[in-house]
């Protein structure tokens, strides 16, 4: 399949050309004083010629290869795909915010100033947690803030021995690696047979050298933590510290907060539980919530209220520093902040529920036919096992590749690991009951294709723009640029 950049310049022809600026009335000064010879080309660059109406038209037309929740069903497991509405992004481009700038004196940014202490407030009310910081940029850029927070704590009181972060098999992918880069040792804990956390295993692995516990809760299997409280016990028996992986947040807003089950440390996906837009590499937000003990930590400034005034609290001398350019990701947090007053505490209420809803109907629908390794009710998401699909020749993956033909993005595949050939559904809240019930259908379609001809669904997709690649070679070997053949 040829690249779009190729296309691009097979259709061009010599002459064509889009809008060109009138001369240059100013008197130029010689190139050599603008850039050194060393850097100057020897020769055309060699763009393509092509008329603005050509360009538009290409461009528009890749726009439609793109899956997005705009487009379809995105039941991408642990990531929240959902609907952002589109009044969050009219907000974020009000003159009055788009057009500030960072280094404004804070007496002219009190509209900013109140927004963002507002938004601590709504956080603080949905978490119970007792201050944020809203700094950093995303979840695992969360994860390394809050775990910076618990070894500023540790250290403060002369504990330097807690070099342990524990995590059970079923968390967030992206805590192992956070844990590492915060240079601390990954301690995994396993699940019993019901998905949840092994007490035994945890009341064993806790010690004096047990910094904190990264528990997301539900966890990613789409599992509640029924023993939380008693979990909780055991490590702040040690000494140690909890920390609240908020990738889940969005399946219990308004039915239990994070800080009322021991919790102390919480990030927030706001790109995820809020309804913000979600990958594409960012921006994204992930505030980070803490309980009184840790305040003195947080991220410096702090925003303060006194009277009707906003301003910038730098006195923090325990404070962790900086996360975040400045204040963070601001035009985020003004779509979260919102889609938080358009929902209220009723309608963040009702979005958990409708999710929770929505994902215990999909997976009625589906444990007919595929393999639920957790019989039981789920939270906002589930994980199925295609293993029987695999043993008939076509595996999770493949599944994947054959929901892209019929219009579907996948789930995600082949995680969490803990469950063999994992396919990971969370619909959102979002969706309607047609959508769940065409998606059931596509879902049992594939299977009954398997067991016609997996050689066939293995070889898949074939509907799409691009076939199946070769994805071992494309992240070993990446082509990076055009080259002219």
């Amino acid at each position: 399949m040829r690249t779009s950049k190729a296309l691009i310049f097979e259709i061009s022809r010599p002459g064509r050309q889009g809008y060109s600026l009138p001369p240059c009335d100013v008197p130029a000064k010689p190139l050599e004083q603008i850039l050194p010879k060393s850097l100057q080309r020897n020769d055309e660059p060699g763009l393509p010629e092509l008329s603005e109406g050509e360009v538009a038209r290409h461009y528009t037309e890749l726009s439609t290869r793109n899956f997005g929740v705009d487009t379809g069903f995105y039941p991408l497991g642990s990531c929240t795909m959902k609907y952002n509405p589109k009044v969050n992004e009219e907000a974020a481009v009000l003159p009055g915010f788009a057009f500030m700038h960072p280094c404004q004196p804070e007496e002219t940014v009190q509209g900013a100033l109140e927004l963002l202490y507002n938004m601590e407030q709504g956080l603080k009310e949905l978490t119970g947690m007792d201050r944020f910081t809203l700094q950093p940029a995303a979840g695992a850029h969360g994860e390394l803030t809050g775990l910076m927070l618990i070894q500023a704590y540790h250290r403060s009181r002369g504990d330097d021995k807690r070099n342990k972060v524990l995590i059970p098999l079923s968390a967030h992918g992206t805590n192992p690696a956070t844990v590492s880069m915060a240079g601390y040792e990954v301690v995994q804990i396993p699940c019993d047979d019901r998905g949840l956390v092994d007490l035994e295993a945890l009341k064993a692995a806790v010690d004096e050298t047990t910094s904190a516990l990264m528990l997301t809760n539900p966890s990613t299997l789409g599992l509640f933590e029924e023993d939380i409280i008693e979990i909780a016990r055991a490590v702040h028996e040690v000494g140690g510290l909890l920390y609240y992986d908020g990738a889940n947040m969005n399946a219990i807003m308004g039915y239990i907060r994070p800080g009322d089950m021991g919790f102390d440390v919480v990030h927030l996906n706001i790109h995820k539980t809020l309804a913000t837009p979600h990958g594409g590499g960012g921006p994204g937000g992930g505030p980070v919530g803490v309980k009184e003990r840790l305040i003195p930590f947080l991220p410096i400034p702090l925003i303060e209220k006194n009277g009707d005034h906003f301003s910038f609290n730098y006195d923090l001398p325990g404070s962790i520093g900086k996360m975040h350019s400045f204040y963070g990701n601001f035009g985020v947090v003004i779509k979260a902040y919102t889609y938080m007053r358009m929902m209220g505490a009723e309608g963040l209420k009702q979005a958990s529920g409708d999710a929770v809803l929505n994902a215990n109907y999909l997976m009625s629908l589906l444990k007919k036919t595929y393999y639920l390794p957790y019989d039981r009710y789920c939270k906002h998401e589930f994980v199925l096992s295609a293993r029987p699909e695999k043993k008939k020749g076509a595996g999770a993956g493949d599944i994947a590749k054959a929901l892209l033909d019929r219009g579907f993005h996948p789930p995600t595949v082949y995680f969490p690991l803990i469950v063999e050939e994992a396919l990971m559904i969370e619909p959102t809240e979002t969706e309607s009951k047609e959508t769940l019930e065409a998606f059931a259908k596509a879902m049992e379609d594939i299977a009954k294709d398997i067991d016609a001809n997996a050689e066939k669904v293995a070889h898949g997709p074939y509907n799409t723009v691009v076939g199946r690649l070769d994805e071992v070679r494309a992240a070993r070997s990446p082509i990076l640029r055009w080259v002219k053949e």
